[in-house]
């Protein structure tokens, strides 16, 4: 019992503590929400229940002593600040230091976990004051959740949200401690005796830490102690008798999403590949995934195939130009494994690479497509969730093939045809169906002889409203939107108006999200073939798209005519996903330039969209939002030009900002904090993040004079130029020379573009001439092309370096075997000639092109 002086006059004896606590948990829970926001407001200090808060917060310390009453003391305060946590900002500290407390508090439990929850509740309110306080209750924080997870490991998983609270609003809290919670994290996802769940939360959290931080994470050295425990959780086979979701008779490619120990292992691995320089990973990931991959151990074989996958799209380039050859060789050796879950993962893994590792991965075709089409020989005898793997791969394989198709395309269509007509399985009919499609992306106008009896199964399907068909009819409105774009105008227009009908009765009986969006897929394809049959349903489509623009159904946004300042709001009033955040950024791209055309509009969402842009592109965590961020900027300037740069100080605003980029110091770079970064290596995706900023530097030298750019210039040069170096990759070499070549050639057409170029010409020279001679054949073309530039934007003022560029192209010339460089070149040379024909002795440039047979 507790008086108003906060002083604990005996100590309350309730019956079955235990029941007592979970009864009062469950009553608060329905409590605070309903009256929580209207007991903890502006007032809440004049309030008598919060008289009663504060006499509870007051005597906790004391309570400590009686364990069921800290208990319920710290339950009420968990449930109270989970409801409302900023009105307690000020009473931040006190509850800080309460809790290094209650956290030594290792025999009460009970107390620990509403502790953490409250914490977590608190920590997106921090402020800077509290930052020290809140940093040094990290190890407690560890020490409190190991005896935490030895009481109940429920109450233990639910607590660990409070290291992704940390990490999602203030990093910085951790960065300290980045060792010790690691170290922590694997010691519980290595533990096969605690809950999947626990384990999971444990690896998730060791991801997410990877994204946020993983200049720490190798600085620390803690790259190898993750891959030693996280491949062994990769590895683990099943208990006995059971099997992994995705090898199971009924699962699918949807079962691969599981919250399962493995599949978030496969995750740690995946964000390392996304987010590491590919050459520090490989170095202590391969000898793992090689012991995998020799073992007898199905199992450990599995593991390896699907290391090997989930690396595919991090590392991309690295596999295309070091790896590609010995991987494919080991993932077709693993199609023909006496072990179905072997042969699974080798199916996955050798989609992922079609997926990502394009265009090199086709010039294989030779040796894959046999492989891919045994597998579909027997689609009705194998297992559905192995089929899916197999038409994953064929897919993704196939989309890119282009004319090299033909020769398989018989027995694909045969295959396709029979699975629509034949199979019982309607998962499998709506895999061909989606195969079709791919395979008509790749076959165009070659796929028309099997046209007939594809469009009639697909209309049949359309036609069919039984609710298991709808997945199926989803599908099929898809491949009819790709054949509509692909098998000719002639052969589908006929079919156009019929297929708008079928749109039209489906959205109409059936009310469902995923068929629209297919449908209006299908309304776009029809109109690209044949518009007019659209003409007598356009009340009725754009009836149904309004309702869905109203619709609660996903993401809404709203714009009226009269309305432009309520554009400011259209990011923030997004759902906060990444995606939804990339995609807005891109819809605002097009609304400015839609109102391109209406200038003193434009102006006014300008000055509204561009600062989020730039604010987006320092403060935004997700490196794929910045990405739209900036391809969303990008095109604003293509479209707008000098329009978007009219506003006092804008062109320094959106130059700092590629400069931060380049110079990796934004937030999602893991930059401007603790540590400067000199590394050269870095992740491909921060790579490919760069060069989208530096896309920008051409788009800002064609919308101003030069004199009024070359200041900037001056500065971004150099961060674009020390990507040329031989120790680079051919990603970076290649970006930079290409980026030199476009600045360059931005130059041409703006005031005082030459004089510039030619004031640059002495350091932009050597980096070209070096391109030239590189032994990777896009950045010979790219430095071609950018010595073709300088040319034609310095003209007289480079005549001196004539003879030289001229000798080097005959160089180049003779031995060059690559087409798009010897194009590149003859374009360089008319530049040269277009520029100062002076300096280029026609006679001798014809003759030695006649010798070589370019012309007659």
């Amino acid at each position: 019992v507790v008086n108003r002086d906060g002083e604990i006059m005996e100590r309350a004896v309730l019956p079955r503590e235990e029941e007592q606590l979970r009864l009062a948990e469950v009553q608060l829970e329905v409590v605070i929400p309903l009256d929580g926001c209207s007991l903890i407001g502006q007032n809440m200090h004049r309030s008598k229940y919060f008289e009663y808060i504060l006499c509870i917060l007051g005597t906790l310390r004391q309570s400590l002593k009686y364990p069921c009453l800290s208990q319920v003391g710290l339950l009420l305060l968990s449930k109270v600040v989970e409801s409302n946590p900023e009105p307690f900002k000020p009473h931040y500290r006190q509850l800080l230091q309460l809790f290094g407390t209650v956290l030594q508090d290792l025999d009460n439990p009970t107390a620990m976990y509403y502790c953490i929850l409250t914490l977590t509740a608190m920590t997106a309110y921090t402020g800077t004051e509290e930052m020290n306080l809140m940093r040094s209750l990290i190890p407690r924080l560890i020490i409190a959740l190991k005896h935490l997870i030895k009481a109940d490991q429920g109450q233990a998983s639910d607590a660990m949200e409070v290291f992704d609270e940390l990490m999602e609003s203030e990093v910085s809290i951790i960065v300290p401690h980045i060792a010790e919670i690691v170290h922590f994290c694997l010691e519980v996802s290595a533990d096969t005796t605690l809950t999947d769940s626990l384990r999971v939360k444990a690896l998730s959290c060791i991801a997410f830490l990877i994204r946020l931080k993983s200049k720490t994470v190798l600085k620390q050295k803690l790259l190898n102690p993750i891959l030693q425990t996280v491949f062994p959780v990769l590895s683990a086979a099943p208990p006995p008798g059971e099997e992994d979701p995705e090898d199971e008779e009924n699962g699918d490619e949807g079962d691969t999403d599981n919250e399962s120990p493995k599949h978030f292992a496969a995750q740690v691995i995946d964000t390392m590949a996304l987010h590491m320089p590919p050459e520090k990973l490989f170095q202590q990931l391969m000898p793992l995934t090689q012991v995998c991959l020799a073992s007898e151990n199905p199992y450990e074989r599995k593991a390896g195939l699907m290391c090997m996958a989930v690396l595919a799209e991090g590392c991309a380039d690295h596999i295309r130009t070091k790896l590609l050859s010995s991987m494919l060789q080991t993932v077709c050796q693993s199609l023909s494994d006496n072990n179905q879950v072997v042969r699974s993962a080798g199916l996955f893994a050798l989609g992922q690479f079609s997926e990502h590792l394009q265009p090199e991965v086709s010039k294989y075709c030779a040796e894959l497509m046999p492989l891919l089409l045994g597998y579909m020989s027997a689609l009705n005898q194998a297992k559905i969730g192995h089929i899916t793997k197999a038409f994953y791969a064929l897919e993704n394989f196939m989309e890119n093939l282009g004319s090299e198709i033909e020769p398989y395309l018989p027995t694909l269509m045969e295959t396709m045809l029979s699975a629509l007509s034949n199979a019982e399985n309607l998962k499998l009919k709506e895999l061909a169906v989606s195969a079709i499609g791919a395979i008509a992306n790749a076959a165009k106008e070659k796929l028309v002889p099997y046209f007939p009896p594809v469009i009639e199964s697909l209309k049949g399907f359309l036609t069919d409203t039984r609710d298991e068909m709808r997945a199926l009819q989803t599908q099929a409105l898809d491949t009819l939107s790709v054949l509509a774009r692909t098998i000719g105008k002639d052969v589908f227009s006929p079919l156009a108006a019929e297929c708008v009908q079928l749109g039209l009765n489906l959205t109409n009986a059936i009310d469902d999200p995923d068929l629209r969006r297919c449908t209006y897929s299908l309304f776009s394809a029809v109109s690209t073939v044949s518009p007019d049959c659209l003409s007598p349903h356009l009340t009725a489509i754009t009836t149904i798209m309004l309702l869905s623009l109203k619709s609660t159904e996903g993401v809404t946004v709203s714009l009226t005519d009269t309305a432009i300042t309520p554009i400011h709001t259209l990011f923030y009033s997004l759902t906060p996903l990444r995606n939804c955040k990339k995609y807005s950024f891109l819809s605002l791209k097009k609304i400015i330039f839609i109102l391109s055309f209406f200038p003193s509009a434009m102006q006014k969402l300008l000055g509204v969209v561009l600062p989020s842009f730039l604010e987006a592109v320092r403060g935004e965590r997700e490196r794929q939002v910045v990405m739209g961020v900036l391809e969303a900027m990008n095109g604003v300037l293509k479209a707008c030009q000098g329009e978007a740069l009219q506003s006092p100080g804008r062109l320094q605003e959106i130059s700092q900002a590629i400069r931060d980029v380049l110079k990796k110091r934004t937030v999602c770079q893991d930059g401007g904090g603790d540590e400067a970064d000199d590394d050269e290596q870095q992740a491909e995706y921060d790579a490919m993040l760069q060069e989208f900023a530096g896309e920008g530097i051409p788009l800002l030298a064609s919308a101003v004079p030069a004199d009024t750019f070359q200041p900037h210039l001056n500065e971004l040069l150099p961060l674009i130029m020390n990507k040329a170096k031989s120790s680079c990759t051919v990603a970076d070499r290649s970006f930079s020379v290409g980026t030199l070549g476009e600045i360059l050639q931005s130059l041409v057409s703006v005031s005082g573009g030459r004089a510039c170029a030619g004031k640059l010409s002495n350091r932009l020279l050597p980096v070209l001439v070096a391109g030239v001679r590189d032994s990777d054949n896009e950045v010979r073309n790219n430095s071609v092309f950018g010595l073709g530039a300088l040319a034609q934007a310095a003209g007289p003022l480079v005549a001196q370096d004539y003879p030289m560029m001229l000798s080097l192209f005959s160089n180049l010339l003779s031995k060059e075997q690559d087409r798009r460089v010897i194009d590149n070149l003859c374009a360089a040379l008319c530049r040269m000639i277009m520029s100062h024909m002076e300096g280029v002795p026609l006679e001798q440039v014809l003759s030695a092109f006649s010798c070589m047979g370019f012309y007659a």
